[in-house]
């Protein structure tokens, strides 16, 4: 029997060629999404993968949800933490809210589907929980203190998670995407994104596809011996 990977927001971007990239390597795949109904039925009717949708930032509703895919599906042995906002602005502009929000589902979000699933399979004595982090959140971004706070507070989720879950065969790494061609990075004004690129030394935006296959790797049975890690793909722009 197939086991089964989790990937939250799945329906799009990363999310979207992650799911791929796992269901090609014989996973049984579920996609997380909070956004447009839409959207994750196209997804489905594309994919053949179903779509399940809550806001990974609700502790409960992640609980709740990830029992349901277990009953639907079977266990749940591969999360993959991809779910993420942005809200950017200055500190001096940056409302509470915002901080939050951005916290709760970057961060947070990796909390609570780590939390739901970990247990079952510490139980069973093999797991995969990668999370994506973000070069901002290794070298900082203008304008990002809660995005990079998040982002980096993930990759120290990830070293201490993976201490706890070594002995019972659960692997937890994380994967540092630099720029990469998808939606949120389209919405970058242009002259922006003209210097953004200026400083890739590969000279141009990293595919979404470039990081689906990190992430397959480390949680094949290849992978097993690489805990702890952070992959940064980021065609040289931060050499961390």
């Amino acid at each position: 029997m197939a086991r089964v990977a989790v990937v939250t927001g799945g329906t799009r971007g990363i999310g979207e060629a992650i799911c791929l990239a796992l269901k090609e390597a014989g996973f049984t795949v579920a996609a997380n999404y909070v956004g447009s109904d839409e959207r994750a039925k196209a997804f489905t009717d594309k994919t053949g993968i179903p779509a399940f949708k809550w806001n990974v930032g609700d502790h409960q509703a992640t609980l709740d949800s990830i029992m349901a895919i277990e009953e639907q599906l079977g266990p749940v042995d591969v999360a993959v933490n991809n779910a993420g906002i942005t809200r950017d602005g200055t500190l001096l502009k940056m409302s509470f809210e915002a901080w939050k929000e951005v916290i709760d589902v970057n961060l947070g979000g990796c909390f609570n589907v780590s939390k739901a699933v970990f247990p079952g399979m510490r139980q069973r004595g093999w797991g995969r929980i990668v999370n994506i982090g973000s070069i901002n959140g290794q070298a900082g971004q203008y304008g990002q203190v809660n995005y990079a706070a998040a982002k980096s507070g993930i990759h120290g989720f990830t070293k201490a998670l993976a201490q706890e879950g070594a002995k019972f065969g659960i692997t937890v790494n994380a994967i540092a995407p630099g720029y990469i061609d998808t939606d949120m990075v389209a919405a970058v004004p242009p002259e922006v994104l003209e210097k953004i690129v200026a400083k890739i030394p590969v000279g141009r935006l990293g595919q979404a596809h470039e990081i689906a296959r990190g992430v397959a790797f480390l949680c094949s049975e290849d992978g097993g011996f690489v805990t702890g890690s952070t992959l940064s793909i980021n065609g040289g722009q931060h050499m961390y």
